[in-house]
């Protein structure tokens, strides 16, 4: 279900259609607005208009980074899952190599257990 959601940024209102809370975007446009005024009021000389294209530029540069951390996150836990699947392998392999030796064991104990009893015989 969409919202319809009136916001003022700068003092200009915008009519948003959004599937998100009425209380998030207006966060969302408070700290935008936040973010323009600041950059307004830094001495620059900006208006609300460059303030924004600035302040545009910022964030996609921060969601761009953001991605690519997630992406090397992504990579990483790939390599571990797929080192977990390895090691999980060579552990079963190894489990079943340890019951065959017990079960050799058990054999040659009992090898020599007879031994023992022909020997006493």
């Amino acid at each position: 279900m969409l919202n319809d959601v009136k916001v003022i940024i700068c003092g200009k209102e915008y009519k948003l259609k959004t599937s998100e809370s009425p209380n998030y975007v207006f966060a969302l446009a408070r700290a935008l607005e936040a973010k323009i005024n600041e950059l307004m009021n830094s001495g620059s000389g900006s208006s609300p208009y460059s303030a924004s294209i600035m302040v545009a530029l910022s964030l996609l540069d921060d969601l761009n980074k953001a991605n690519k951390r997630l992406d090397n996150i992504r990579t990483q836990t790939k390599e571990y899952v797929d080192e977990a699947g390895k090691t999980r392998i060579e552990r079963d392999a190894a489990q079943k190599e340890i019951e065959v030796l017990k079960s050799k064991i058990v054999q040659l104990e009992n090898m020599v257990k007879l031994r023992q009893l022909k020997d006493s015989i």
